[in-house]
């Protein structure tokens, strides 16, 4: 995948050290490049350009890497099939008639189909992995905080983190390896902190998760993570484990994010961000032309559940309880990766499905990102590896999960993986 960049390499000489020099990186639309057009898929930002460099692209562009272009996405990130997207869909590569997945389908797609060596995407509950998945790609979402998130435009502070989209782990890691710097603009952002020690991969203690296999996987997804085990156990036996803590994620995910997004979201008012409404006296009446316009449906949902959920929040609320639950879901992995080095699980419970067949029915889309939201709630990292497909030719992906900072072994299992396909 990398092959024209190396050629390019060859082209400025062996004295250059850039290690992505002439790398062709695509760049999703939440992702400020200085200069460069920013909308978040949004009406509400159209015209908006961005006035620097976001910590991540910095990183990119000293070492070499070249940004061709914006790519799609749900509007603020807020979908998992680009449909939500005010510019219209990302079409699929192999059936334009599916879905390519999302938030970060663009990113997905760019690199699916050659235009890109790699591509940046954001992941707030599963947006790299499950459009990597859909697309045959590796998607890594890096431990939270390790990818400065200084010109990322917020969903949910408390889960966003840029993530790397790539034909291959070899390209995901080299990526990784440039944008995973300390960042003083961002201060949650320590850059990435290898552990001292890391067990050797002959050696890792590896679980599957026994919820791979209920009703609501997609047999031919469920069949290969039980394929994916076994090239695994070859290494390490392979243990199957009930996490049922795991379906827990997806709620805590989305309320807390909603009410996250609530407040974050209050900013395109017209007057700070956002297109003002004319003809208005006052400021309210701005603010709700502005607004009503300006967002797509999706978003107007997202900003009334998290609004009602802070309107609740009085330490008996729905919101005190996400909190309580994330906290117990964390310690919970915590313990389970004191006994375990890897966690095995679909990225996502079916391959790309049709477009449209979600779009009306939002607890139904949002249930795409079962397997994904339990690693943006506890801040883990998390990677999706290409593992064969369906009947339909459609690509299916495995996901694997390990403690914090602890890529380097998500990379190596990885590979492992990629090897055997």
């Amino acid at each position: 995948a990398m092959a024209s960049a190396e050629s390019i390499q060859k082209q400025i000489g062996q004295d250059s050290v850039l290690p992505l020099a002439g790398c062709a990186i695509a760049v999703k639309d939440n992702v400020h490049v200085h200069g460069w057009g920013l909308t978040c898929g949004s009406k509400i930002l159209e015209g908006y350009r961005a006035l620097f460099d976001a910590g991540a692209v910095k990183f990119l562009r000293d070492a070499g890497a070249v940004f061709i272009g914006r790519t799609n996405m749900d509007e603020f990130g807020m979908g998992s099939s680009t449909e939500h997207s005010a510019y219209g869909r990302t079409l699929h590569p192999i059936d334009p008639s599916l879905v390519a997945g999302g938030s970060s389908g663009g990113s997905a797609v760019a690199v699916a189909t050659g235009a890109a060596h790699a591509a940046l995407g954001s992941d707030t509950g599963g947006s790299v992995r499950q459009p990597a998945a859909f697309n045959g790609l590796v998607g890594l979402k890096p431990t939270y905080g390790s990818v400065s998130r200084y010109g990322l435009a917020a969903f949910a502070s408390s889960f966003d983190q840029i993530g790397v989209i790539a034909r291959c782990v070899e390209d995901a890691e080299a990526v990784f390896d440039v944008v995973a710097q300390p960042d003083d603009r961002d201060a949650t952002c320590t850059g990435h902190q290898p552990p001292d020690f890391i067990r050797p991969l002959e050696k890792t203690r590896i679980a599957v998760a026994a919820e791979c296999f209920s009703p609501s996987v997609q047999p031919e997804v469920a069949a290969a993570v039980q394929r994916a085990a076994a090239v695994l156990s070859k290494i390490r036996r392979v243990e199957k484990l009930s996490l049922p803590y795991m379906r827990l994620s997806t709620a805590v995910n989305y309320t807390i994010a909603n009410a996250e997004a609530a407040t974050n979201l209050a900013r395109y008012d017209g007057m700070r961000y956002g297109n003002a409404a004319a003809n208005h006296s006052t400021y309210a009446e701005m603010l709700t032309a502005n607004r009503s316009s300006g967002f797509g449906r999706e978003v107007r949902r997202r900003i009334l559940l998290g609004t009602s959920i802070l309107l609740d929040a009085d330490g008996r609320g729905l919101l005190a309880k996400a909190r309580e639950t994330r906290l117990s879901i964390t310690r919970q992995f915590e313990s389970f990766f004191k006994e375990y080095d890897l966690l095995l699980t679909p990225t996502t419970p079916t391959t790309a499905f049709p477009a449209g067949q979600k779009k009306h029915d939002p607890v139904e889309m949002y249930l795409s990102d079962l397997f994904t939201t339990p690693a943006n709630v506890t801040g883990y990292p998390a990677i999706n590896v290409p593992f064969g497909k369906d009947e339909g030719g459609r690509p299916i992906g495995v996901q694997l999960m390990a403690q914090p900072h602890h890529e380097q072994l998500l990379f190596q299992a990885a590979r492992l993986l990629e090897k055997s396909v």
